[in-house]
């Protein structure tokens, strides 16, 4: 017979659910699966926890109970004499609400409910299913806004742990996941198969209005909003909508005057680690973003773009008394006291 990992001797003594932590944060992925999978379903995906634990699970799976005989030749938890039918129905977890089917534990149904495609959970709000109860429960406190986790550095609030605690990598820095190609450091795994499509050039999500493409499911919601004007994220203070809920996160910073991101470098603080990254270019001397017409580098996307109207001679920033056109916002902005009588 097929020698067993260890693994199996402690999952079957009844294991903690903590016991199962150090697979989940592994960040390893399920081939079987999507690999953008939400973390909630990566904590599920029994993938993790090493291939021939999965096969032995896999093979394990009871459809009934009317073989015991035969699976005590060859199921090790049933090479113990204290290990009877009895014991293994007491095991056993409810069957799955598609196929009937039952598993020796409820982690197990879980693994078997993704991995089949199954999604047996229903939201009654909205109607989205889900493979396991867990998942239901995180997504059903977006209808009823809960969010019971909290940061102790911040005081931000989320709908599940796992949530949680890839925020709290934003304030210890940690940063777990490493891109093979350039060896760029992620605080999350879902950020990191993102970033590789940055060197397959993958961009697999695309606009049905524009045909703009884009890396991930998430960029491609957002954008979408651009054209249908849908602002869903809503300031408590003033009544502001932002398309993106990490940008009304940014925005609420304006009403606390809350600034936790630092700079290592000078102590000066920031609303939002993006805003943080450009400022410390400031230090190192980065500047990512060239020009291909002169060679021109610069430390921002933004000043890149208004470089090339320079080439372009594009003028999108138009005076509405006289009608003058400028290459930027600014320009524009000190051209207009001419008309005020404002001091430049």
């Amino acid at each position: 017979m097929e020698d067993k990992p260890s693994l199996l001797l402690s999952f079957h003594t009844e294991p903690k659910e903590e016991s199962l932590d150090s697979y989940w944060d592994s960040g390893a992925q399920c081939s079987l699966v999507d690999s953008e999978m939400k973390s909630e379903k990566l904590e599920d995906c029994s993938q993790t926890l090493g291939a021939n634990y999965i096969k032995y699970e896999e093979e394990k799976m009871i459809g009934d109970l009317t073989n015991q005989d035969e699976m005590a030749e060859d199921d090790p938890f049933h090479t113990h004499g204290e290990h009877r039918q009895e014991d293994y129905k007491d095991k056993m977890s409810d069957p799955s609400p598609h196929c009937g089917k039952h598993f020796l534990s409820i982690s197990l149904l879980k693994r078997h409910n993704l991995h089949s495609g199954e999604k047996p959970y229903s939201c009654s709000d909205c109607g989205k299913s889900f493979s396991c109860l867990a998942s239901l429960n995180n997504h059903q406190r977006i209808h009823t806004g809960e969010k019971p986790y909290s940061c102790s550095d911040c005081g931000n609030c989320f709908i599940s742990s796992s949530h949680l605690t890839s925020h709290q990598r934003l304030h210890t820095g940690e940063k777990p996941y490493s891109c093979s190609d350039c060896g760029k450091s992620f605080s999350h795994v879902g950020n990191l198969n993102n970033h590789k499509r940055i060197h397959t050039g993958e961009k697999p999500y695309s606009c049905s209005d524009c045909g703009k493409s884009f890396t991930s499911s998430y960029r491609l919601i957002t954008h979408q909003r651009v054209h249908t004007g849908e602002k869903p994220y809503l300031c408590s203070d003033c009544g502001k909508g932002f398309s993106d809920f990490g940008n009304l996160n940014i925005h609420q910073h304006i009403h606390t005057g809350e600034k936790p991101f630092s700079c290592s470098d000078c102590g000066k603080g920031f609303v939002s680690s993006y805003k943080l990254s450009l400022h410390q270019r400031v230090h190192t001397g980065e500047k990512p973003y060239s020009c291909s017409d002169c060679g021109k580098s610069f430390s921002q996307l933004c000043i890149l773009k208004t470089h090339l109207r320079i080439h372009t001679g594009e003028k999108p920033y138009s005076c509405p008394d006289c009608g003058k056109s400028f290459s930027n916002s600014r320009s524009l902005n000190i051209h207009q006291r001419i008309h005020t009588g404002e001091n430049a």
